[in-house]
């Protein structure tokens, strides 16, 4: 298999990233049984515990998404003219990808441990992070394209926002 043009390469990573992420958080919360949960409850506030949580997935995702990004580098080739700022921008995605979905996956945990529903909730709300990510990664492909600073914001301002909102509705499913 030849190696695929940049555009090609550059959609294939993030989908992938999206399965990744998908695969590795969702679990984080959908295989804690209801008496371990019990037991966390007496142990921990709900905002530590949904805080260690998303750290804990943040820095899971930041490994798995260099280890892809080291795996398709050696299986597809190098098409990066700016491998540094594609480097960052892979760990802002995988950090955003990873607070998204472990906030969804608490959600679909208190749902009877539906990882459909985390799915169904998820990509709606994953969507405009995927399409800002391959839009920012695109300026690593070109010589002449440049990252826009604004739309890095615009990203981190979104995780800043998923954050908040973890620490403020989590308590609400912890209760339950």
């Amino acid at each position: 298999m030849d190696e695929p043009e940049a555009k090609v390469w550059n959609g294939l990573f993030w989908v992938i990233q999206l399965f990744i992420c998908i695969n590795a958080v969702a679990k984080s919360f959908l295989q804690e049984s209801r008496g371990r949960m019990l037991y966390f409850y007496s142990l921990a506030s709900p905002v530590s515990f949904v805080l260690a949580k998303l750290i804990f997935n943040s820095l899971l995702m930041l490994l798995m998404s260099l280890l892809s990004l080291f795996l398709f580098i050696i299986f597809l080739g190098n098409p990066l003219d700016k491998a540094t700022q594609f480097i960052g921008l892979t760990l802002l995605g995988g950090w955003s990808l990873s607070l998204v979905f472990s906030f969804l996956a608490a959600i679909a945990a208190k749902a009877q441990q539906n990882a459909a529903i985390m799915a169904v909730l998820g990509f709606p709300i994953i969507i405009p992070q995927l399409l800002l990510l391959m839009r920012l990664s695109n300026a690593a492909f070109a010589p002449l394209l440049t990252i826009s600073s604004t739309t890095v914001l615009l990203l981190i301002t979104m995780d800043i926002l998923v954050i908040m909102l973890s620490v403020i509705l989590f308590p609400f499913l912890w209760k339950d």
